[in-house]
């Protein structure tokens, strides 16, 4: 029994401290731009063309600010296809998400919310 009780102060004790770690945000860092990893990623996967590393990433921030003034998915991934990918659907996509993740993390909330009722093809 008096195994229990100590068991159960130990349990309390690692839930409080790990509960005060979370609401002082011990537990999950806040997300940051990485351009390098945009650039390598856009490299790697191709057929995006900028001229260069700085182009890819002026376009990608480009990205971020039309997320920002609050234009839709939909709209974003009509701007890409015409601008960079010929038109394809699934590079645009992969597009939006490495601009996303990795040079506004923090409009992540904004697109998602935009994207519900998205509609490949239509705009």
């Amino acid at each position: 029994m008096a195994d229990l009780t100590v068991r159960s102060r130990v349990t309390r004790a690692l839930v409080m401290v790990f509960a005060a770690g979370a609401a002082a945000g011990w537990m999950v860092p806040p997300a940051q731009a990485d351009p390098v990893t945009y650039v390598n990623s856009v490299n790697v996967r191709g057929g995006f063309n900028f001229p260069s590393g700085d182009a890819a990433i002026a376009y990608g921030r480009g990205v971020c600010d039309k997320i920002a003034a609050g234009r839709s998915y939909g709209q974003i991934i009509g701007d890409i296809k015409v601008d960079v990918t010929g038109g394809d659907e699934g590079q645009a996509n992969y597009l939006v998400g490495q601009v996303i993740n990795e040079l506004c993390p923090e409009l992540i909330g904004p697109l998602r919310s935009s994207a519900g009722n998205y509609r490949p093809g239509a705009q």
